[in-house]
């Protein structure tokens, strides 16, 4: 029997389908997503709780005249599937595919690239002021969920388009997650919404009553009015009403048919934006992922819950500082660990459980977790602030103004540094030791493996000033774990490895493919001396001179732009003391953003995996034929 999803090629296939046909549809989408997302891997409790609305929402606008903003962009796996990538959905995440979020490069569907949360409202505040500059009157739509919209910059959206009162619609995706359980007032708020019963009775009702009568315009403002009045009495919704919107629901987001009515109803507003308040199940449709949203926000390729990346025999990176902190917070009161909605994706379950009032979740708000940090620490505390580097972004004048000017001891742990993968440009943690080590008196390392990282973290929070520690996604080398930690002095690099032709100056995890590197190199009687240099800020000066004065030939390597990384920082050591025999060559990311595909497909591509060091590195001591072998492949 023929699949209706095979003959949807773009949203005007949905117009002429029957309410009974668009919920088959939704069926045959959650059942290719999740075959397609099982194997490839991908964000998919989200996209599976947006089917309705991502229907809906093609059938009620016309797109892509009228502009739809997914907020995040990894719940818009059926907006892909509906506007004519349904033939390219199985290359979803995969090096020269899809797109996991939304992406502009990609279709002219997608409004707006996204890959962090809290932008869409502000995103469609800017399209709705262009529009009406240009005397347009397509339709902006703003799609954002209750974690996103805990976001400062999304009050701060909604603050300025009630302000504005520009034709604008935003529908908040409430299913009470984020990747964690939804946190803070707002989500308080929100849950006396979506689970008070009263007002889904009394809407039913009226509905009925409604229909008895047949639904004119005058009847159906009349039911408008005497729904408000009755929501008002019984729900704390004036919230959205005091921002300037005309607020409607809460609406069952998995009824198609209550979506495009409340979306048609939307669309007439001209005088006001409107807000509609959608209740959808993270996971809808797929049982293990409604049974645990958390696991299933991200699953890796065949299905499994990613679990940081780690496999069964070796600790993931993410584990092994959740481990750490949790034992230098037993031995010191002061120690508080913050997070910005990632508990779970920092692996810190087991001490939220065990020591609750040592994690703070501040909800998807970076900015306010740092200061709040600096808060802590001008109060005598050393707080750890756990955050994907890619997330850090968003707070760098925090970083600036309100801990390193002040030389306040926050301790910044930084997961998903370097190169992560699949989930592509808006994610790389490519930026960080070029905007961090610009920063005066903030520490930046880089450990090479995990048994480092423990020391790092326990050194980060014994030294009294602002320190960063910058680790990789996924699994660690399988080195042996100390039992003690022990402090490794500020600024202090080592010497991995001995040899006199060429030095390799590298930083984390590029470590251990330098050394892979100089076991291939000296098969071909190249002997490299391999640094772990550790610290990006300060570095060791003494011991890159000192090996300056033998060798004379450097290569830097690192997973991080070029501009302003660990090469930038060594070619302006070697300029200043005037060693203009020393010759350098730096290895990391050119001047473009990464896109998506695996790890080791990634590095390899930019020859940062053991067999491209290796090339670069022949090549540089100009041997042309061993350089070849390697780099051929890449």
């Amino acid at each position: 029997m023929p699949k209706i999803l095979d003959s949807i090629n773009s949203p005007a296939d949905l117009k002429p389908l029957s309410l009974a046909d668009l919920n088959k549809l939704a069926v045959e989408l959650r059942e290719e997503m999740v075959s397609r997302v099982t194997a490839n891997g991908g964000h998919l409790a989200s996209s599976l709780g947006a089917v309705e609305l991502s229907i809906a929402l093609h059938r009620v606008f016309d797109c892509p005249r009228d502009k739809i903003v997914w907020d995040v962009g990894h719940q818009s796996y059926a907006h892909k599937l509906l506007t004519g990538r349904r033939e390219q959905f199985a290359t979803l995440r995969q090096f020269g595919g899809l797109s996991g979020f939304t992406c502009r490069d990609e279709s002219p569907y997608d409004a707006f690239t996204a890959g962090h949360a809290s932008t869409s409202i502000s995103a469609a505040v800017g399209m709705a002021v262009a529009r009406d500059f240009a005397n347009d009157d397509y339709n902006v739509i703003a799609v954002i969920g209750d974690g996103a919209i805990t976001g400062g910059m999304a009050l701060e959206a909604l603050n300025n388009a009630g302000h504005l009162g520009r034709r604008l619609i935003v529908i908040l995706n409430d299913n009470g997650m984020s990747i964690s359980p939804t946190v803070g007032a707002m989500s308080r708020l929100l849950g006396k919404v979506r689970f008070d019963k009263r007002y889904y009775k009394t809407s039913e009702n009226s509905k009925r009553l409604l229909s008895k009568f047949g639904i004119g315009n005058r009847i159906w403002e009349l039911g408008q009015r005497v729904k408000g009045s009755m929501k008002k009495m019984i729900m704390p919704t004036t919230l959205w009403e005091e921002f300037g919107f005309a607020y409607t629901g809460p609406i069952d987001g998995h009824n198609i048919a209550d979506l495009m009515s409340a979306l048609e109803q939307a669309k007439n507003y001209s005088h006001k934006p409107a807000l509609i308040h959608v209740v959808t199940t993270k996971g809808k449709g797929y049982e293990p992922a409604e049974s645990d949203a958390i696991n299933f926000h991200g699953i890796s390729p065949k299905g499994s819950p990613k679990k940081n990346g780690n496999s069964h025999k070796v600790p993931s990176y993410s584990e092994i500082f959740a481990r750490t902190v949790e034992k230098i917070a037993r031995d010191n009161p002061r120690i508080v660990v913050i997070t910005a909605a990632m508990p779970d994706g920092y692996s810190l379950g087991h001490m939220q459980s065990t020591m609750p009032d040592r994690i703070f979740d501040v909800g998807i708000c970076e900015q306010h977790a740092v200061t709040f940090a600096a808060g802590m620490a001008a109060q005598g505390m050393t707080p750890v602030v756990a955050v994907y580097s890619t997330f850090l972004q968003r707070a760098f004048d925090q970083i600036i103004h309100d801990v390193a000017l002040q030389k306040l001891p926050v301790v910044f742990a930084l997961d998903r540094g370097g190169i992560v993968g699949e989930d592509g440009k808006t994610h790389q943690g490519i930026f960080d030791l070029s905007y961090l080590s610009l920063i005066p008196d903030l520490i930046v390392a880089a450990p090479k493996d995990e048994n480092e990282l423990q020391h790092m973290l326990y050194t980060a929070t014994r030294c009294g000033r602002p320190m960063a520690v910058r680790y990789p996604r996924g699994a660690g080398t399988g080195v042996e774990l100390d039992n003690e930690f022990r402090e490794i002095p500020i600024g202090s690099a080592e010497i991995v490895r001995q040899g006199h032709d060429v030095a390799v100056l590298a930083a984390g995890a590029s470590v251990a493919a330098a050394l892979e590197a100089a076991e291939l190199l000296e098969t071909k009687g190249i002997k490299a001396t391999v640094v772990n240099v550790r610290y990006i800020s300060p570095l060791d000066d003494n011991l890159i001179l000192e090996i300056a004065k033998d060798i004379k030939s450097f290569v830097t390597v690192e997973e991080n732009v070029l501009a302003g990384g660990l090469g930038s920082r060594v070619a302006s050591l070697l300029k200043r003391t005037d060693l203009n025999d020393v010759r350098l060559k730096s290895l990391g990311i050119p001047d473009e953003f990464v896109t998506h595909g695996t790890q080791s497909r990634l590095r390899a591509n930019y020859h940062l995996d053991a067999e491209g060091i290796a090339g670069e590195v022949a090549a540089f001591a100009e041997d042309a034929e061993f350089s070849k072998q390697f780099l051929v492949s890449s």
